[in-house]
């Protein structure tokens, strides 16, 4: 039988989780820009819509704004323009992908900085109060939506050449069969089935 324990969160498993999950989002965002040519990350169904590389500027503004002295100070910062974030500034795949991922390092610097110390710190988002735990789940919510919504339009884009990301259509059984020829054990599902 497993045992969970109640009313206790181990820092150090909370940690390893939340940044295997973050990792996992970025993962998806990425296999879906391999599958989107260059025009294709500019496209926008509507002028009210946002391309991906849209989503990526805003993703970047966040990420930014909220991880950047993360323990220390609002994460709402005086200095972001959250409103330019939503506008066609991108102009490359490359220069999108140098947004991407100072976005997701500053993101990983941040979760390094929490410790046994400032755990229990309170961090602020616009005057708010919020455990670290409430900050990152936040945030992990957050990114996960805009995820969703990359590898929703990279799946429009690339039609009937789309490679899934997870269990392809027709594949459950198969990966249920896989997986339960596995003895139980304590994972997190991002874990390779080595």
């Amino acid at each position: 039988m497993v045992q969970i324990r109640s009313n206790f969160i181990d820092m150090k498993d909370y940690l390893e989780s939340v940044k295997k999950q973050f990792q996992y989002y970025k993962m998806l965002a990425e296999k879906t820009f391999d599958q989107v040519d260059d025009e294709g990350l500019f496209w926008q169904y509507n002028a009210e819509s946002n391309s991906i590389a849209i989503t990526v500027n805003h993703l970047w503004g966040n990420m930014l704004s909220r991880w950047t002295d993360f323990l220390t100070s609002d994460g709402e910062k005086e200095w972001r323009n959250r409103d330019s974030e939503f506008e066609d500034v991108i102009k490359s795949r490359e220069d999108m992908m140098a947004k991407w991922e100072e976005g997701w390092q500053c993101l990983f610097k941040a979760l390094d900085s929490v410790n046994d110390d400032n755990f229990g710190d309170l961090v602020y988002i616009r005057n708010q109060g919020h455990t670290i735990v409430e900050a990152i789940n936040r945030q992990l919510a957050h990114y996960a939506y805009h995820v969703g919504q990359i590898v929703y339009v990279g799946r429009m884009l690339a039609g009937s050449n789309w490679e899934s990301l997870s269990i392809p259509k027709g594949g459950s059984k198969a990966f249920n069969d896989k997986r339960f020829a596995q003895a139980k054990a304590r994972k997190h599902f991002t874990d390779d089935d080595a």
